[in-house]
C-alpha cells in the first residue's frame, strides 16, 4: 500500500485554489505571499487535491477520538499528559522498551512523527482488516512511505518517536466509555546496527492491540493522505485537519461557534508565557490558513471572539469510506 503520491502537482495559478488560499476573510491576519519551499509544497498538494480526486491510495485513517484530542505536540518533562475536549479525553502515559539490555524509559511521544505513524498503521489495520502490520525492511523504506526524507535527523526523530509510541499507555474516553491500553501490543526494538554503516533494521511486524483495532475499524476516520503529507511540518496543522474532517462532516443544522477559550483548551495547553492567549491564536489561524488550502470543502469562518464551523463534506466522498485493499 502506497501511503503517498510520489510527486505532487506543479503550482499554477488555479482560480479556486487561489480563492482557498486566503479563505478567513474575515480576519486581520494581511495579505498572505507564498514564497517558501514549505508554502510552495503545500500550494503544490492543494492544487492536486482541488483537480484530483482522490485514488483509493489516498486514502487515510485515524481513530475518531485521536481526531479531537492529540499527543503532545513538544516533548514535555512530566510521565504522562492529559488532554481534554468537551466529554473526549486522552491521557497518554509514558512507559518502558526493551532496547536489548533491558527496560529503557521511553518520553511521551510528540510531534509530527507518531501522528504520521498512527495514521499510517491505522490506515493498514483497517484496509486489510488485521492487527498486524507489516513495518517494512528499514527505516529509510518507512520514511519514504510517510513522505519524509532519508536525512539522518529524521531518522534519528523516527526510531525515538516510535519506540515512544510503542511503549506508551494510552487512555481514551468519551460519554462514560474508556478505552485502556496500548495502541501497540507487540513490537520488536528498533536496535542499532553498529557493525555496518547501514541503517538499523526494523522488526517485520507491529501488532495493534484488540482493543484499539476494534475502535479503528468501528469509527475511523477518513482522511486525505495527501493533505497528511502536505501538513507533515506542522503538529498543531496536522491536528487541525483530523480534527475538522471529524467534526464538520457531522454537523447538523445550524452552524456552531466555538471561542477562542474553548478551543485553547483543545489545543493549546502547552502555550505558556506573558499572553498565552493571543500566541495561541496567532498560532492556531496560520495552521487553519494551511489546513484550509488542503481542505478545500470546509466551511469556517473567523468571528467576533472564535471560529464559526458549518456543515461540511468530509475530505473523502462517503461513498469511497469502504474502498478495497490495494
Amino acid at each position: 500500500m502506497k501511503l503517498a503520491r510520489a510527486k505532487p502537482a506543479q503550482p499554477t495559478d488555479h482560480p479556486h485554489i487561489a480563492g482557498k488560499i486566503q479563505p478567513i476573510t474575515q480576519a486581520p491576519l494581511g495579505k498572505r505571499v507564498w514564497a517558501t519551499g514549505a508554502e510552495k509544497k503545500l500550494l503544490d498538494f492543494a492544487v492536486t487535491i482541488v483537480t484530483e480526486p482522490p485514488l483509493g491510495e489516498d486514502m487515510a485513517f485515524s481513530h475518531a477520538i485521536l481526531c479531537q484530542v492529540g499527543l503532545p505536540r513538544a516533548r514535555i518533562e512530566d510521565r504522562d499528559f492529559m488532554r481534554r475536549s468537551g466529554d473526549a479525553w486522552l491521557n497518554v502515559q509514558a512507559g518502558y522498551l526493551d532496547e536489548g539490555k533491558g527496560p529503557v524509559p521511553q518520553p511521551v511521544p510528540y510531534g509530527v512523527m507518531p501522528r504520521l505513524a498512527l495514521a499510517w498503521v491505522s490506515t493498514y489495520a483497517k484496509r486489510h482488516n488485521t492487527r498486524e502490520v507489516p513495518i517494512g525492511d528499514s527505516a529509510a523504506q518507512f520514511l519514504r512511505l510517510v513522505g519524509m526524507d532519508r536525512q539522518g535527523n529524521r531518522y534519528a526523530t523516527l526510531r525515538k518517536q516510535m519506540h515512544a509510541l510503542a511503549a506508551c499507555r494510552l487512555q481514551l474516553g468519551f460519554k462514560g466509555r474508556t478505552f485502556n491500553g496500548q495502541p501497540v501490543e507487540q513490537f520488536d526494538a528498533w536496535l542499532s546496527n553498529r557493525d555496518t554503516p547501514q541503517h538499523s533494521l526494523w522488526p517485520g511486524v507491529m501488532i495493534l492491540s484488540d482493543g484499539y483495532f476494534k475502535e479503528l475499524i468501528e469509527s475511523g476516520v477518513p482522511l486525505d493522505n495527501r493533505a497528511l503529507m502536505a501538513l507533515s511540518g506542522s503538529a498543531l496543522a496536522l491536528d487541525v485537519y483530523c480534527w475538522l474532517a471529524h467534526r464538520l462532516y457531522r454537523i447538523e443544522g445550524r452552524p456552531i461557534v466555538l471561542h477562542w477559550k474553548n478551543l485553547r483548551e483543545q489545543f493549546g495547553q502547552e502555550y505558556r508565557g506573558k499572553d498565552p492567549d493571543k500566541d495561541f491564536k496567532k498560532e492556531f489561524l496560520s495552521a487553519l490558513r494551511k489546513v484550509l488550502a488542503v481542505y478545500p470543502k470546509a466551511k469556517v469562518r473567523q468571528v467576533t471572539g472564535g471560529l464559526m464551523l458549518m456543515a461540511s463534506p468530509p475530505p473523502i466522498p462517503p461513498k469511497e469510506f469502504n474502498i478495497p485493499a490495494c
